[in-house]
């Protein structure tokens, strides 16, 4: 992967995965950061955006960010604040034409503002609204709002063209280095650490349920 001064990615010619990477802003509506904890662990604070993009990627370096500017003013203008409660932006980009799967078409981009109690985490959060979500026998999160209807971070063919990205901060670099395969053949220690990034939202959606279930 070659990067311009600018920090716009180069065509690039190595095949990548197609998965849903996860990413963090505290609202401010200029940056995103990816996530270095997956949604499970990670619990925002009132006034945090959350952001979620599908694409193909051959690393984490190489993610695209979501499209949309994390705003939490504008996501949850409609969404006042309750006591006992808090308010967490969620930003869903569900990629391009050519990141989709075949014979599969995007959804439009979307937001929500999600009212979930203090302590919930990011996949509750996301799981208030973007039903359905679809995991595999991993717990990895595959699906969102029920796109892609099928897959799972599978191998993709290869990515002509990548999106022109931001320059990274400098204590993202090393976080987010990889080779692209590692010697088993399956994604880079780089990219499993983006779609580690959503590996536990299985576990904590069955606790959800199971809370649920104990409710009644």
């Amino acid at each position: 992967m070659v990067f311009t001064a600018l920090g716009a990615a180069a065509p690039a010619h190595a095949a990548g995965y197609r998965y849903w990477s996860f990413w963090e802003s505290g609202g401010s509506g200029d940056t995103w950061t990816y996530a270095t904890q997956g949604p499970a662990t990670a619990r925002p604070a009132d006034g945090d955006v959350h952001g979620y993009r599908f694409a193909v990627s051959t690393d984490s370096q190489d993610a695209d960010r979501p499209r949309r500017a994390p705003d939490f003013a504008a996501v949850c203008a409609d969404t006042p604040a309750k006591d006992g409660t808090k308010r967490v932006a969620v930003v869903l980009d569900f990629g391009t034409p050519s990141d989709a799967p075949d014979g599969e078409t995007p959804p439009a981009q979307r937001t929500a503002c999600a009212r979930v109690r203090p302590d919930a985490t990011g996949a509750e959060a996301l799981a208030a609204v973007a039903a359905p979500l679809r995991y595999n026998s991993q717990a990895l999160l595959c699906a969102i709002a029920g796109y892609p209807e099928k897959g799972c971070g599978e191998q993709a063919e290869e990515k002509r063209t990548a999106e022109p990205q931001p320059s990274e901060p400098p204590n993202q670099a090393t976080a987010r280095a990889g080779s692209g395969t590692d010697e088993g053949g399956g994604p880079s220690l780089g990219l499993l650490g983006g779609a580690a990034a959503v590996l536990a939202l299985g576990a904590a959606a069955l606790v959800q349920v199971a809370r649920r279930r104990g409710n009644r």
